[in-house]
């Protein structure tokens, strides 16, 4: 059995470059929402010293000399992008054989002999030729292998975009060529430790015996050295359902009112409570939090949370937004200039192993209808776009300049967000 990585080369550039040819060759940075930090870089950019989280005003004068090209985030173009690279994977394999790692990259399970080699070139030249999306990837006999062949095929041209580890030989020669923070289940966090012991490459880490592996890097270190040696030790890549999910953001400009809060604090619930239904799971806890800009000094600092557990576990939108402002009104407090707030669920279950609670608020009959109500609402939006249809307290003000209502995406700063060319019928293409 062998393992395939496809991984998507600087996920976030390439999605840009596909419609703006205009960006290929030159240094170009995507930043986090409003317009913060440095999230992703072209190679030019990384080639300019240019560090991942890197706050954007402390780079603008290297941005003007070089003429580095800056781009807002663009979630909702990235993850179309990324569904058409995956709708072609999971074609590549039998059903059950794919397994989505993150939004650019996707692990798959060969189960037949054939030539890796020539299969990856001509995968890698279909999605390509399909979507403009560059990829590379990694073929190796276990999963941190191929994570590891992964990076010898963006490293080196000559690997023609497809590295594969196939022999003991090549195993060798590959691990002790890879920096030991480059090893998947190691990378910066444990590159101290790997140094304090002298270990600089995957090679050496291999070298160490087991029970000194378990003792510093307890049972996942293990299974990182197993996988090292080609010993097979990851069932699945996947770490199942997410056990906390957090939605916030830092706002554009500061917020003072409590009812601009509000509606903040509405919108986080209910994104988070739509992703708790996507993994058909339920919350006991909804944590909020809201924080000042500790940046500026001159202005009195303020940071609160508060969480509010529910009675039965719950994914409705409506139940875990009322539990959110609950919280909010809680731990708010008049005076102050809130930079960031955000809400967090937690306790998460799987929905069909409820426990009822006599002491709950809702009858049976209520938390269906709040049920049927959060899944017509998904339909619509899944159909027509994200907050096509919201509850009433998370409705934005309409913009002053047009009158039109505005969304959740209007209120975020992006002064170099580009089109969503492939999702939204007013922003396609235009060919001269």
């Amino acid at each position: 059995m062998m393992y395939a990585v496809v991984d998507c080369d600087n996920c976030f550039v390439s999605c840009e470059r596909v419609f703006q040819p205009e960006l290929l060759g030159k240094p170009v940075v995507v930043l986090s929402n409003n317009d913060g930090c440095v999230v992703a870089r072209s190679n030019e950019a990384k080639a300019l010293g240019i560090k991942m989280g890197t706050p954007i005003y402390q780079i603008k004068d290297l941005c003007l000399t070089h003429d580095v090209q800056i781009r807002s985030s663009n979630y909702i173009l990235y993850a179309d992008m990324s569904n058409r690279v995956m709708s072609i994977l999971r074609k590549e394999v039998a059903p059950g054989r794919m397994e989505q790692y993150s939004i650019d990259e996707a692990f798959l399970t060969l189960d037949s002999t054939f030539d890796y080699k020539l299969w990856g070139e001509e995968l890698v030249k279909r999605i390509g030729r399909w979507t403009g999306m560059p990829v590379s990837i990694g073929i190796a006999h276990t999963r941190t292998l191929a994570k590891a062949a992964t990076w010898f095929a963006k490293k080196w041209k000559g690997y023609n975009k497809v590295c594969v580890i196939d022999s003991d030989e090549q195993r060798e020669k590959a691990l002790k060529a890879l920096p030991v923070d480059e090893v998947w289940g190691i990378g910066w966090r444990g590159k101290a430790k790997c140094e304090l012991y002298g270990i600089d490459t995957a090679w050496d880490f291999t070298e160490k015996p087991e029970s000194w592996v378990r003792r510093l890097f307890t049972v996942t270190g293990v299974r990182t050295w197993n996988e090292l040696r080609g010993q097979s030790s990851l069932s699945t890549v996947l770490t199942g359902d997410k056990q906390t999910i957090c939605t916030s953001r830092s706002f554009d400009g500061m917020v003072q009112e409590y009812g601009q809060m509000e509606m903040f604090i509405s919108n986080y619930a209910a994104h988070c409570a739509q992703k708790l239904r996507a993994q058909k799971g339920v919350c006991s806890m909804v944590t909020v939090f809201i924080q000042t800009n500790h940046f500026r000094e001159d202005l009195p600092q303020y940071d609160a949370g508060l969480t509010v557990t529910l009675i039965t576990p719950a994914n409705s939108t409506q139940e875990i937004v009322q539990a959110a402002l609950r919280a909010l009104k809680a731990c708010f407090k008049e005076g102050y200039h809130y930079k960031r707030a955000g809400v967090i669920v937690g306790g998460i279950t799987r929905q069909n192993a409820i426990q009822q609670n006599i002491f709950d608020e809702l009858t049976p009959e209520q938390r269906k209808k709040f049920n049927k109500l959060s899944e017509i609402v998904d339909t619509i939006n899944r159909r027509m776009g994200n907050d096509t249809m919201v509850l009433g307290i998370q409705q934005f003000p309409k913009d002053d300049a047009t009158g039109e209502q505005m969304n959740f995406r209007d209120l975020i700063k992006h002064e170099h967000r580009s089109k969503c060319y492939t999702t939204d019928i007013n922003e396609l293409i235009e060919v001269k």
